[in-house]
């Protein structure tokens, strides 16, 4: 195939991307559960790809590039949480029409929601294990579990820039991180003078707005499984509506909230 003779068909894949819906039963509405779970991984992917991108650009001090593609991970962010909405058109009755067809599958495994918590600092090792079946992908997940989160990564350019926060610089980051004083106070310093940090200001506005983003798609993911399953058991294992709850009160970025109180 040439330049000359693709087709857009061809240059998106389109045969090989409309032909993996595999519904496993009769039931009308499968084909809408099915698309919008595909369809929120591949935006995921994107995420994904601007959050390395950004990461690498913070890590090379060139901010405003990074400033560039984690405002456009807030826009993938939005079309996450509207994918709730569309699913949230399925009632209890249509769901249970086809819902013992899932098996043990769920939403629960998903890689590249789990490469997205780790990323953004939230590493749990049962997390990682459950994944060792899949090779690739479990190699793939342990080095986001091993190695420095975007916060991690926007602590060491605090450090850079003269910020005493050497005690939040950490060596092992296979734990989930914890609020410090000193990064507290240096986010405080570059709101209360942000003319004098501008790009420090932008950036933390940045990670505010895909935190934010983030609660609403977990919000947004709780209401609609309320809205479908109610109580029920998740079915991968997890406690369902229990389990969305509790996800709901983790931070990413703590001091960047905390220093809302302070100004």
């Amino acid at each position: 195939m040439t330049r000359q003779t693709m087709t857009y068909g061809d240059y998106l894949s389109l045969e090989q991307l409309l032909s993996a819906q595999h519904p496993q039963s009769d039931h009308h509405d499968e084909m809408l559960f099915i698309l919008i779970h595909q369809v929120s991984e591949l935006w995921m992917k994107l995420a994904l790809h601007e959050l390395h991108a950004a990461q690498q650009a913070i890590m090379a001090d060139h901010l405003p590039e990074s400033l560039k593609m984690l405002a456009r991970i807030k826009v993938i962010q939005k079309q996450l949480i509207e994918a709730w909405s569309t699913l949230g058109t399925m009632t209890p009755s249509e769901y249970v029409g086809f819902r013992d067809q899932l098996g043990s599958s769920s939403g629960f495994q998903s890689a590249q929601y789990r490469e997205l918590e780790f990323k953004l600092g939230n590493k749990n090792p049962y997390m990682l294990h459950m994944h060792e079946r899949t090779p690739e992908v479990h190699a793939r997940l342990k080095e986001a579990f091993e190695t420095p989160g975007v916060y991690d990564t926007v602590l060491m350019l605090l450090d850079r820039r003269g910020f005493q926060v050497k005690d939040a610089l950490r060596e092992d980051f296979t734990q989930p991180y914890e609020a410090h004083e000193s990064v507290l106070e240096a986010w405080k310093q570059v709101y209360t003078h942000p003319e004098k940090h501008w790009d420090l200001y932008n950036l933390a506005e940045k990670l505010i707005d895909l935190e934010d983003a983030f609660q609403q798609w977990r919000f947004k993911h709780l209401r609609t499984v309320m809205r479908i399953i109610g109580e029920k058991p998740g079915t991968g294992g997890t406690s369902g509506i229990g389990y969305l709850k509790k996800a709901l009160d983790y931070q990413f970025f703590p001091e960047l909230w905390q220093v809302r109180t302070l100004l």
